[in-house]
């Protein structure tokens, strides 16, 4: 059987003048006096390859009827082409189809709507927009566990479903086997003690306190797997559904999670230059025509670093109204974020040490008493994309602390055991996949960066 060749290897030549096989779905169909013109796309790269089809081929009349989104081989002669648009095109000498297609395929030639495309999710992926997008989600995907092999960390799988919740906003999707009708009852409460796993369960909202034990062995470690928020939220930001990025360090500080997180950064904004050129000048032209600019110089710049007083003294002196208020105790948003890195430091900015009672019980307690050395890496366009913190190592710290805000130390007893035997000072941060799909695709809205998006009131496909 002839090896097939993608269309992006044959696009860059490879095989000129010999005899190939492409298999791949047609985007248009041309069809002259003499000639048919097939635009064919395998995925494998943004443009499309060229077949041309001429009456002496027997089955001529099908060909000519070939409609958009059919599926076909054809084999035929690589060679150059005549015509502008192409450099390359491929004369046929055998074209069949595969799989037939109609006039009510809903991917025509025009311009369709990211709304449209949601509902047609099953489909979305053979258009350009969002061809480049998973192409991208895939060499990123790739690069990062390239960024963190080659800096010899260890990769974890942590929990799925998980009796936990790391941040403690009580956002978890419950898993249970009992009947919804007819749960077993204590006291007038579901008693979850006759549920699978013997108590309440859910899908994990973060990795990161698993990490945290697994860094007290292997030192330098990473998790990246799907996670879950049960948050009625509507936004273009939000998904229930998402992957995160979660390294952890032993033996680190504030500090040096920061410097990890900026090299992390950088590292990824110039693989998508190198790698994934052709995707990049698409959504540049297409989506936003600021993109690369933006991600050069990201890539090149030097990454500044404030105190959250002094994002807050900062945004407080602002010449700008601000819809949401700034005081010191409150969190930043976004557009106060987007004004420290877009305005007050025209770069990224990494903003350190919050007030204590808008971060997690988690995080290390500063020496003020008021603060924790947590840390978010702001990019403009999109506020914050990296959060972090150094992790609370003393156990006479940490269970006072779980105790104020009324975390059972019960339910996270290995936690705390873990600060008992050989705990060292550790740091990590967290990175959203999709947000770091949408800051370097420009694509503004979470759905158009996953294959199947998980929202409220919607779990098709």
């Amino acid at each position: 059987m002839k090896r097939r060749t993608r269309i992006c290897e044959l696009l860059a030549g490879e095989g000129l003048g010999e005899d190939v096989e492409v298999r791949g779905w047609v985007r248009t169909n041309r069809v002259g006096k003499n000639v048919a013109f097939l635009a064919v796309n395998d995925g494998s790269c943004l443009a499309s390859l060229q077949l041309v089809a001429a009456p002496e081929l027997a089955n001529f009349p099908q060909i000519c009827a070939i409609a958009t989104g059919a599926a076909v081989v054809a084999r035929g002669r690589l060679v150059e082409s005549p015509a502008s648009g192409q450099r390359y095109e491929v004369h046929a000498e055998r074209l069949e189809v595969v799989g037939t297609s109609d006039e009510q395929y809903p991917l025509q030639k025009k311009r369709h709507s990211f709304e449209y495309l949601r509902s047609i999710a099953h489909l979305r992926p053979r258009s350009n927009t969002f061809g480049a997008v998973f192409r991208l989600r895939s060499s990123l995907a790739q690069a990062v566990h390239r960024f963190f092999a080659e800096r010899g960390f260890l990769y974890v799988h942590t929990p799925i479903i998980t009796t936990n919740d790391c941040e403690g906003a009580g956002e978890l999707f419950r898993v249970t086997t009992l009947d919804p009708a007819a749960p077993p009852l204590v006291a007038g409460a579901v008693d979850f003690s006759q549920d699978f796993f013997g108590e309440r369960a859910g899908l994990t909202v973060s990795g990161q306190l698993e990490g945290e034990l697994f860094a007290q062995a292997f030192t330098d470690i990473y998790t990246f797997g799907p996670t879950f928020r049960a948050e009625n939220s509507n936004t273009p930001r939000h998904a229930s559904e998402f992957w995160m990025i979660e390294p952890e360090m032993a033996f680190a500080d504030l500090m040096a999670d920061a410097a990890l997180a900026e090299e992390f950064l950088r590292f990824l904004c110039r693989h998508v230059l190198d790698h994934c050129r052709e995707d990049l000048e698409f959504f540049n032209e297409h989506i936003d025509r600021e993109l690369i600019a933006r991600i050069e110089a990201v890539a090149d710049s030097s990454f500044a670093m404030m105190e959250y007083a002094e994002a807050i003294d900062r945004l407080r002196r602002a010449p700008v109204s601000f819809e949401f208020p700034v005081q010191w105790g409150l969190d930043l948003q976004t557009e106060h974020e987007r004004y420290l890195t877009e305005t007050a430091v025209g770069g990224p900015v990494f903003v350190v040490n919050y007030p204590k009672e808008i971060k997690a019980f988690y995080m290390r307690q500063n020496d003020d008493g008021t603060t924790v050395a947590a840390m978010d890496l702001l990019v403009p366009k999109v506020g914050e994309i990296i959060g972090g913190s150094q992790r609370e190592e003393r156990l006479d710290l940490l269970a006072p602390r779980m105790a104020e805000l009324g975390i059972p130390p019960d339910s996270l007893w290995w936690y705390l055991d873990i600060r008992r035997w050989g705990s060292t000072p550790h740091a990590g941060f967290g990175l959203g996949f999709e947000r770091l799909i949408m800051y370097l695709s420009g694509m503004e809205n979470i759905r158009d960066v996953v294959p199947f998006p998980r929202t409220p009131r919607h779990a098709q496909f």
